[in-house]
């Protein structure tokens, strides 16, 4: 299955209800999950159309958007670790003092995450506007390089920096150089843009919403290169696959 980033191809209205609406089926807006118009869908026993499925899937599998987003990287967000606690409890609906309490803060000090928060909002409508007339006016994609386009950052890396810059000629070049015509890899490259794309390659080898024992997970990755354990690890690092706490289950990150 291809690992797709459903999120950044949807509208900030799509993201909120958490589907996508097409001529003649709904789509997750998190994970793709189609359901087809004119389908009826069961799901715990009880009977859905298409809308009613997409909604059902939505809740059940990732809950309130808010809740959602932020269980993501703060990074990925592009707000602090401190705001993302702060915002957390008042998506718990907890009042100022409440939170202050518990995080350990002044009330001002919440007033004044508040504010910041609001003005960053501001400032997110502008540049979303200004981006969107940029590319009006030139007919070009900010993504698109005289290199070729840059790829988008795959929804649950760890860490969001230059390492990503990687264009569509940087990620073919570098598939020929280290991965055959079968998906096997001759050597796990040292340069952190070359780590990340054959990581893209290889959690195509893992199907969303399954949970694999870490023994599967090795048999798969054992086809693709001798030190497997190297790559399961850099698949937990990058933010590609899941890991229990015990260790022993694993599941692609959604």
């Amino acid at each position: 299955m291809e690992y797709k980033n459903y999120i950044w191809n949807s509208s900030i209205e799509e993201i909120v209800i958490g589907y996508k609406e097409n001529k003649d089926s709904y789509l997750c807006a998190f994970c793709g999950k189609k359901f087809e118009k004119g389908h009826i869908f069961t799901m715990d026993d009880k009977l859905y159309d298409a809308f009613g499925a997409v909604n059902q899937h939505h809740k059940e599998e990732h809950g309130f958007t808010v809740d959602y987003i932020l269980s993501q990287e703060p990074s990925l967000i592009g707000i602090s670790e401190a705001q993302q606690q702060i915002l957390k409890l008042m998506a718990e609906g907890k009042d100022d003092k409440t939170i202050a309490h518990l995080v350990g803060i002044a009330q001002s000090t919440v007033r004044n995450h508040r504010f910041k928060l609001r003005e960053k909002e501001k400032q997110a409508k502008l540049f979303l506007a200004l981006m969107q007339s940029l590319e009006e006016k030139t007919k070009r994609s900010i993504s698109q390089t005289d290199a070729g386009a840059i790829e988008e950052i795959h929804q649950n890396a760890t860490m969001i920096d230059d390492r990503y810059n990687i264009t569509i000629e940087d990620r073919d070049k570098t598939i020929k150089a280290y991965m055959d015509e079968n998906g096997a890899i001759n050597q796990f490259p040292a340069k952190e843009k070359k780590k990340i794309i054959l990581l893209r390659e290889i959690i195509m080898n893992f199907k969303h919403s399954q949970e694999y024992h870490e023994g599967e997970v090795n048999k798969i990755l054992e086809r693709i290169y001798s030190d497997y354990a190297t790559i399961r690890r850099a698949l937990v690092e990058y933010g590609f696959l899941d890991r229990s706490d015990d260790g022993n289950v694993y599941r692609v990150k959604e």
